[in-house]
């Protein structure tokens, strides 16, 4: 594989509750997506939460769907949380929101 065919992107995603740090990577067979806050992250499928509640890290993950994927940062926010670490939990976050309930609970003072 060829370095040519991978593409990564980072970059500030202004939101109504904030601004926070947004991330995608692609490559020929797939991709996953993230949101980064300073309270924990709301990813895509790639991410285990068994894991982020062993680090005691708060993580939200989102699924997307066959029409519509999550490529980019901002179609997580859209997408419906599936599973959250004990740390989300803690935080309000609870499965059924979509991603940008969730990051309104992550942004909370």
């Amino acid at each position: 594989m060829s370095i040519d065919r991978l593409v990564s992107s980072q970059g500030i995603l202004k939101t109504a509750d904030g601004d926070v740090l947004g991330c995608s990577y692609r490559w020929p067979s797939g991709q996953y997506c993230a949101i980064h806050t300073d309270r924990g992250i709301i990813g895509c499928g790639l991410y285990d939460c068994s894991v982020a509640t062993r680090f005691g890290m708060a993580l939200a993950i989102a699924r997307g769907t066959p029409e519509h994927p999550l490529f980019e940062p901002a179609d997580l926010l859209t997408a419906c949380i599936v599973e959250v670490s004990v740390s989300a939990g803690q935080l309000g976050i609870f499965v059924g929101m979509t991603g940008a309930e969730a990051l309104h609970q992550m942004l909370k003072e």
